[in-house]
């Protein structure tokens, strides 16, 4: 099976549809509830959610995940029945394989049902028509580059006696999503130098992103949440509680970050942990999905894959 730990959970839909083609005759024994079996349509209605909530049994590299809904529509035609499923599920991964196995299932069902009087009944395809959810809705969500500059905050790292891994991270990160990485410094802890530094990118240089890393415990030099929270002009919350939420979900010591984030103009400026695993797990909980801020920034509103 593929990891998918470091997924976040989103609301994933998939739509998924198989064909029937059936005699005339046996429409209308459908029609008129004449097949000795049962009502096929009912039959292969139950059959569809019972494939869907058992697919990961079925098909080998597929995770058992908790499906929230399975719908079933029919459309009957002259000789052919269509078999439309949609399945929903708030979970780390797709849910297209538990819909198109609801569908052939469904189809499979129907089959069985109709065989003694139909034989040359036939399935005669089984599609994805769609899916939704997960970061792939949220690349392209913003057109214009954006420029980001990256700082880390760390008296011995600026002092030369160890070395940044947590900032490169966050380099290579951000130019894997097609961000611009037009600056990045190391500092001290000191709070009159962070916050100067951040002013600088947001006030005269006008980064669109800055992202920092470190100063955010509960030591005496941990000064991060306090310089961030004296420069932006207003916070931004549900940033880091994102990050948070994430962090716990893989170590209780992510409630002890004090990370912050907030907009200064028209740049945003996040606050991540200093450990680069810390940081490893904060873009996985924010990004692609955070970009969206930008266009927000702008005056463009809140435009999310649902809008």
């Amino acid at each position: 099976m593929i990891d998918i730990s470091h997924k976040i959970k989103t609301l994933r839909t998939a739509i998924a549809q198989s064909t029937l083609k059936v005699s005339p005759k046996t429409i209308t024994r459908i029609r008129r509830n004449e097949v000795p079996k049962g009502n096929p349509l009912e039959v292969a209605k139950v059959a569809a959610v019972q494939a869907a909530k058992n697919t990961s049994g079925i098909i080998p590299y597929c995770h058992p995940l908790p499906v929230d809904f399975v719908g079933v529509e029919y459309n009957i035609g002259k000789r052919i029945i269509e078999i439309r499923t949609t399945v929903k599920a708030i979970y780390k991964t797709g849910v297209e394989m538990e819909a198109l196995t609801a569908a052939s299932v469904a189809a499979l069902t129907m089959y069985d049902m109709l065989k003694m009087f139909d034989d040359e009944m036939e399935i005669t395809g089984v599609k994805l028509v769609s899916k939704t959810g997960g970061k792939s809705d949220y690349r392209k969500a913003i057109s214009i580059p954006l420029r980001a500059a990256v700082l880390v905050f760390s008296d011995s790292i600026s002092a030369g006696k160890k070395e940044d891994k947590s900032g490169k991270l966050i380099q290579e990160r951000l130019k894997n999503l097609g961000v611009k990485v037009a600056d990045y410094k190391v500092i001290s802890d000191d709070r009159e130098k962070i916050e100067m530094q951040l002013k600088t990118y947001a006030d005269k240089q006008k980064f669109d992103l800055v992202v920092t890393t470190g100063g955010t415990g509960f030591g005496p030099r941990d000064n991060a949440p306090e310089a961030i929270a004296h420069v932006i002009e207003y916070e931004a919350p549900g940033i880091v509680e994102a990050a948070r939420v994430y962090g716990q979900e893989r170590t209780p010591l992510a409630m002890l970050s004090r990370a912050k984030a907030g907009v200064r103009g028209k740049t945003l400026i996040i606050n991540m942990p200093g450990s680069r695993k810390a940081v490893a797990q904060s873009f996985e909980a924010l990004f692609p999905t955070v970009l969206h801020a930008f266009a927000m920034i702008a005056g463009g509103g809140h435009r999310g894959n649902n809008s």
